[in-house]
């Protein structure tokens, strides 16, 4: 343990007063408490000293001061503790002896006691000494015999975390994946907004250990706790392999599950899907039964050799939704494709699944586009996004995947500070419209209607797109327009002209300048 390490203790609020990077650095051997003017027989070294400052008068406080110091520094101390509690403040003499001594000063506030800061170095040393594998255990024995009953009859991660922490009082310790989802916490523990969670994780404060159980860069799991040096490190490292043998345990099952999900999202992509199949494939990703579900389709940019980490991506933003029962599949075109189904009670009265769940698809991007910046934020560089279906029945989870395919090419195509996710409904421009449309077919549809523009020349063609975006821009305004270009009216009217001719569109029609629009818009 270090000087500053406990200067970042928060429970204790102590305040440097005096001293440099490099001595605040230096390694903590033990604690002395005394209020002797000259302690230098009871001193060892790199030992903090805490004293109350009982020794210290103004009569003769310069030399008294420098006497003190001057044997904390002989004899090797790291640092000297200085309580307020005496004096009211630490004398500005002793600030002046320890910056000529070079010895880091620390003040106590009266709220603290010694008592907690030799608890706080000591546990911490404790636990630095047990860092490392030895060839007995940390936990107790009955703890450990306790946890490996669990794992045996499946406990959840909840219950392993209580029963783990619970001979060291329960402290305070989150479960968190890479994304800052909360998978468990101890009991009593408050919730952890997923924002506040990540920024924890890549913070300082606080301790962070990391489950070794494979995962990726968005669901690797961390065990989180707020305060430092509340738990020795060793018996954190074992918690965590604990934590690991289960976080393995539950990949496999999920892995086991895979070809299942893989069928299911075979059946959604054939138009004509047996409907018995169909249910049967829903019941075997415990997803039959419901009344109303969702298809997202998702795109991790660039993704891994398998495509693997943009089913995981997909699988954790999911995960944000509260109580999300879904099955995630790889598609063979390097998006994942998951079916999300939704636990509402359908509306009687209602035609169609859409009707019955106004709010299922409201609700339900928008926790994936809070979870958007998270699973970026996690492979930094990659660009995540995501469409989502409105609500269908299971018969119709075909037209679904359409939707679904639709809106991640909306999404994909909308202009930063875009969340990136997008449901078929917020397709409500002509931009994000054509954005689904095949590139194949836009690429035609282009070629078609402004074909004619490109082969007037090098030149004179892209003289002409331009001034046809800009006269459409501008509400085929000719005044505005040629403002805009910086030329005359009449090489406005001359221009226009030009294009109406070549493309044998009339722009004063509005389906002519739809057409035209439209064709700009696919470039």
């Amino acid at each position: 343990m270090h000087v500053d390490h406990l200067l970042r203790l928060d429970r204790l609020d102590l305040l440097l007063v005096w001293g440099d990077e490099a001595l605040l650095g230096r390694e903590i051997a033990g604690v002395t408490a005394t209020d002797l003017e000259d302690p230098a027989r009871f001193l060892q070294p790199g030992e903090v000293v805490l004293s109350g400052l009982v020794w210290w008068t103004p009569d003769g406080a310069a030399a008294k001061t420098d006497r003190f110091v001057s044997a904390l520094r002989e004899a090797g101390a790291v640092a000297l503790l200085a309580g307020e509690e005496t004096h009211g403040e630490v004398p500005r003499e002793l600030v002046d002896a320890c910056r000529r001594h070079r010895v880091p000063l620390v003040a106590v506030p009266p709220h603290t006691s010694f008592r907690a800061v030799t608890e706080a170095v000591y546990l911490r040393r404790w636990g630095d000494l047990n860092r490392h594998r030895a060839d007995h255990h940390a936990l107790p024995e009955n703890v450990r015999r306790d946890l490996g009953r669990a794992l045996e009859h499946r406990a959840t991660a909840g219950e392993l975390l209580d029963r783990a922490f619970s001979h060291l009082g329960t402290p305070v310790c989150h479960l968190l994946t890479a994304t800052g989802r909360t998978v468990a916490r101890t009991g009593g523990t408050g919730g952890l907004p997923a924002r506040e969670a990540r920024e924890a994780l890549t913070g300082t404060r606080g301790t962070t250990l990391r489950i070794d159980a494979g995962g990726t860069d968005f669901d690797t799991w961390y065990l989180h706790l707020p305060e430092e040096g509340q738990v020795p490190p060793r018996v954190l490292q074992e918690i965590a392999e604990l934590l690991a043998r289960h976080r393995r345990r539950e990949d496999g099952n999920r892995a086991g599950r895979g070809p299942a999900a893989a069928r299911l999202m075979e059946l959604v992509g054939a138009p004509r899907a047996d409907p018995g199949r169909l249910h049967r494939a829903l019941a075997a990703c415990g997803l039959a039964g419901r009344s109303s579900y969702t298809v997202v389709t998702a795109a991790l940019e660039p993704d891994g050799d398998t495509g693997a980490d943009g089913a995981a991506a997909l699988a954790e933003a999911l995960g944000h939704l509260p109580s999300a029962a879904f099955a995630v599949a790889r598609d063979g075109d390097g998006t994942a494709t998951a079916v999300l189904a939704h636990d509402d009670t359908p509306d009687t009265t209602a035609d169609t699944a859409d009707e019955a769940d106004p709010a299922v698809s409201t609700e339900a991007a928008g926790r994936l586009r809070e979870a958007a910046p998270l699973i970026r934020a996690c492979r930094p560089g990659s660009a995540w996004h995501a469409g989502l279906s409105e609500p269908c029945d299971a018969t119709a989870l075909n037209s679904g995947l359409a939707q679904a395919r639709y809106a991640l090419a909306g999404a994909r195509a909308a202009a930063p500070p875009s969340p990136g996710v997008a449901r078929l409904r917020d397709l409500d421009g002509l931009a994000t419209l054509l954005a689904g449309v095949p590139a194949s077919v836009r690429e035609v549809y282009r070629a078609t209607v402004l074909g004619p523009l490109a082969k007037a020349g090098r030149g004179s063609g892209a003289m002409l797109l331009e001034t046809l975006e800009v006269f459409l821009a501008h509400d085929c305004s000719w005044a505005r327009t040629a403002e805009a270009l910086h030329i005359h009216v009449n090489t406005v009217h001359y221009r226009v002209g030009r294009i109406e001719t070549l493309t044998g569109r009339d722009l004063s029609r509005l389906d002519d300048r739809l057409d035209l629009r439209a064709a700009l818009l696919t470039r």
